[in-house]
């Protein structure tokens, strides 16, 4: 007869979750991969790496022990040094050996760069999400640096190696180098042309002086930022820099750290308030060109924010999908019981959606130099996937986190972690109102080409649900004088249709399900409350093989 102390409570205990392979067991990410003709065998060596119980415990040291900034020595000299834990650099060293932040541009994977590069993307993020901050940053600045080939090419050789390198040394004395980015400014946040930062000519380069509200992963090697082009006529309008952590002469640039941010979650990755006191910088694009030259490099950071959500929303449902396999109540396992299948089951329904969506939008970027219609495609839809998945990720984390019950709100269990991290994506580079005005603005300066995506999607989604009258009313609405007060509702329903079109072109069972519970009848509320009859088993199994 036992006790009845807290260790002999010990049985119905669901067991730690680890030592997954994080792609294999993921039959919508498999999926999608096998769509695009990816190397399977490689990207279950990723997942089972991202998966292991080690690294996934990286996770957590990471944000336990957050980054520390050091703006000066004990004499008084400047430092402007962020020190972190070997957690951190561990999980830096694993992702760039992996090669996300460069490998879409180095030609290493055959057919589909991006694809290939996004499904690592999505399954690193769930070991740990802040240190992907850098990861994201400095594969998307490549994207800006193009307008500048000269400047591309001296660096592109550091960028591209498979080598982390935390030392702090003038980046040509590196094995390989990470870039990051600082575009607002206190007084004008996402106005960026509202930047009082200035930039003034010094023969072959500039020296900024000013501020960055903003500059995330203050450690990285340069920073793209924005500043006004002042010359001897006046202001010569917002431009982009590059403004690297020394100077040719192996000083260090004048960047002085005021303080890192202390954020709701992102705890391992440091974001910081700036200074600028004449650091030394060279252009990047044409003067006055600064929103146009950066314009690649956001978008291929809200393809990230997209993939990294989908990727969260998927660790966090893979646990609680673990543990109700694993937990008894009144006699019977959590996953049997018929109010908790409903509740796991829509939200693997939502996952099949944000996957499969998602890697048709990476899909349309991948082609869209060659492709006008597949450039449409992405230039309509990429904010409003990223509106539809980054919004929808928190809510389907929460539900995940209360599948645990009371211990899911503990910081025992990563679920808190998962929860906190979830809303950043949502608000990073344009949060939802940003967002929805984009898909305004992408419509109204292409508009034959905006309305011939949304016949395309139209004629896909209806093999599963009719959704004419649903397109006409957002025609409707776009021509109206209410357009931008419904902006969320036009970026939503288009997000939402063109996730039926890609269940329906990935050939899903579950596309009509999702068309009716999200688009029809009742409208979508609470996990759960939708009737998903018999495909409970299969959508379950599929979020997490069992």
């Amino acid at each position: 007869m036992t006790s009845g102390f807290l260790e002999d409570a010990s049985f119905n205990q669901s067991p730690a979750f680890g030592d997954v392979d994080l792609f294999t067991a993921d039959r919508p990410l498999a999926d999608a991969a096998a769509r695009a003709g990816l190397d399977l065998a490689a990207l279950s060596a990723c997942g089972r790496d991202y998966g292991a119980a080690e690294t996934l415990d990286l996770g957590r040291l990471a944000n336990e022990n957050p980054p520390r900034l050091r703006t000066m020595d004990g004499k008084g000299n400047r430092l402007d040094l962020v020190e972190f834990h070997p957690a951190y650099h561990a999980l830096m060293r694993k992702s760039i050996g992996h090669g996300i932040h460069a490998s879409a541009h180095d030609g290493s994977d055959r057919p589909a760069p991006m694809s290939a590069r996004a499904v690592r993307l999505y399954l690193a993020t769930q070991a740990e999400s802040g240190h992907m901050c850098p990861i994201t940053m400095t594969h998307a600045c490549v994207g800006a640096l193009r307008s500048e080939p000269a400047l591309l090419e001296k660096w592109l050789p550091k960028i591209q190696t498979r080598t982390y390198d935390p030392r702090a040394l003038p980046w040509w004395e590196k094995n390989g180098v990470t870039l990051g980015m600082g575009m607002t400014e206190r007084q004008g946040g996402t106005d960026v042309r509202a930047n009082i930062t200035s930039a003034t000519a010094h023969g072959d380069h500039v020296e900024i002086s000013g501020h960055k509200w903003f500059m995330s992963a203050p450690m990285c090697d340069a920073f793209l930022v924005l500043a006004q082009a002042a010359k001897e006529t006046g202001n010569d309008g917002l431009t982009c820099y590059l403004m690297p952590r020394y100077r040719p002469d192996g000083s260090q640039n004048a960047i002085r750290f005021q303080r890192l941010k202390d954020k709701l979650g992102n705890k391992s990755n440091a974001s910081c308030e700036v200074e600028f006191h004449g650091a030394w910088a060279e252009r990047v694009g044409a003067e006055g060109a600064g929103v146009r030259t950066i314009i690649e490099m956001v978008n291929l950071t809200r393809l990230d924010c997209a993939i990294a959500s989908a990727g969260q929303s998927r660790i966090a449902l893979s646990q609680a999908v673990h543990h109700i396999r694993n937990r008894s109540v009144f006699q019977r396992r959590l996953a049997d019981q018929p109010a908790m299948r409903a509740v796991a089951a829509d939200m693997a329904l939502e996952l099949e959606a944000q996957v499969a969506l998602v890697f048709r939008l990476i899909r349309a970027a991948e082609h869209a130099a060659h492709d006008p219609r597949e450039a449409a495609y992405a230039r309509l839809l990429t904010p409003a996937v990223k509106f539809l998945v980054c919004k929808s990720t928190p809510q389907l984390v929460y539900e995940s986190l209360e599948c645990l019950g009371g211990n899911g709100y503990t910081e025992d269990l990563p679920l808190a972690r998962y929860f906190r991290e979830s809303p950043l994506n949502a608000i990073w580079e344009g949060s939802g109102n940003v967002m929805a005005l984009d898909v305004l603005r992408a419509a109204g300066r292409h508009p034959e080409a905006a309305t011939d995506t949304l016949s395309r999607l139209v004629r896909t989604a209806d093999q599963a649900f009719k959704a004419g009258p649903l397109a006409q009313a957002l025609e409707q609405t776009l021509k109206s004088g209410a357009a931008e007060r419904r902006a969320r509702f036009l970026c939503e329903s288009l997000a939402k249709i063109a996730a039926v079109a890609a269940l329906v072109e990935a050939g899903s069972p579950f596309a009509t399900l999702y068309a009716e519970t999200r688009l029809g009848g009742s409208p979508f509320a609470q996990f759960g409350s939708a009737d998903l009859g018999d495909s409970e088993t299969a959508l379950m199994d599929r979020a997490l093989a069992a």
